[in-house]
């Protein structure tokens, strides 16, 4: 071996190195907070993997299901979940490849999620079932509703994920996205930019909040931590997000689905009237309210209106 070949290899495992590095330590300051880990956390043994979730309360059974963006866990629904109680059994989960959940090294699909939420029902709650989704979450919900009529009752949404996009499959693009993204060294190192909490707090005032000011720093730890917990697998789910494999062409089960639907949206959301006037095209049974002020996360930035819609709708 000549020494431009000993000098190139040096090199290559000196980078590599120093990227293990900087990988194990974004793992260790995103974690360190430990906010998810909350007292009533419980488990279901699914065939694929142990799903965290958290009950509370009495009455007709409530399902939180939280968005599938990057630190996307249950902590979304945490100023919310309390207060609908009163009179409902609420039941909030983190899926599979998200929050304190199992994280398998597949592939996630908008099918196996359908599939982990009809069994989530029918073997942890074991009633019929009304479901408050937020953005992509809610192509789940609608299309488990179409697959098993006997499961949900209700259906809310909290800006939901446009039909364009979710129309959208993945693509040459996307599955050599997933594939760098997949990688263990490199990809991880990417995926921490993606998901460190100075990206997520950017994400928050940008995109998640519409006053900055009502930002608890909490909320960004919570995605920080969520995406970095179990140590890097939330990567997985993350890729096949990226590439478009949990999303699913929904106009079909929309079309037919009969039971009441209602959209909560924050006003200032991106194309939110767009996406919002055509699901209701498509189902003229659904219903609209907008929260004045809020973006992609009213539920933590103005958790009160939401929770009085949400009362509203099912009471």
């Amino acid at each position: 071996m000549n020494q431009k070949a000993k000098t190139f290899l040096f090199l290559t495992s000196l980078a590599a190195g120093a990227l293990h590095v900087i990988n194990r330590f974004q793992y260790t300051i995103c974690t360190s907070k430990n906010v998810l880990n909350f007292s009533d956390n419980r488990y279901y043994e699914w065939r694929f993997g142990k799903i965290r979730y958290i009950k509370k309360g009495n009455g007709s059974p409530i399902l939180l299901l939280h968005d599938l963006t990057a630190g996307s866990s249950s902590y979304e629904f945490s100023k919310v979940w309390s207060d609908l109680t009163d009179k409902h059994e609420v039941y909030c989960i983190d899926f599979l490849g998200y929050g304190l959940s199992d994280k398998p090294d597949i592939t996630f699909t908008n099918y196996l999620y359908v599939q982990m939420v009809i069994d989530f029902i029918k073997n942890v709650i074991g009633r019929k079932t009304d479901i408050v989704a937020t953005g992509d979450s809610f192509s789940i919900a609608v299309m488990a509703c179409h697959n098993d009529k006997e499961t949900v009752r209700k259906l809310i949404a909290i800006n939901p994920q446009s039909l364009y996009r979710l129309n959208q499959i993945p693509s040459k693009q996307t599955r050599a996205l997933k594939l760098l993204l997949d990688t263990p060294i490199i990809g991880t190192f990417l995926y921490n930019i993606h998901t460190s909490k100075s990206t997520f707090r950017k994400v928050f005032e940008e995109k998640y909040f519409y006053n900055p000011y009502l930002i608890d720093e909490k909320d960004v730890l919570s995605y920080a931590e969520a995406a970095h917990t179990i140590d890097h697998h939330s990567k997985h789910s993350f890729t096949s997000y990226e590439g478009r494999y949990t999303n699913a062409n929904i106009l079909h089960a929309l079309k037919e689905t009969d039971n009441s639907i209602y959209l909560i949206a924050g006003r200032e959301e991106q194309n939110i009237e767009t996406t919002v006037d055509n699901y209701i095209y498509y189902n003229s049974a659904i219903e609209a309210i907008y929260i004045e002020k809020t973006k992609h996360l009213p539920h933590l930035e103005k958790p009160e209106e939401v929770i009085s819609s949400i009362k509203l709708f099912l009471e």
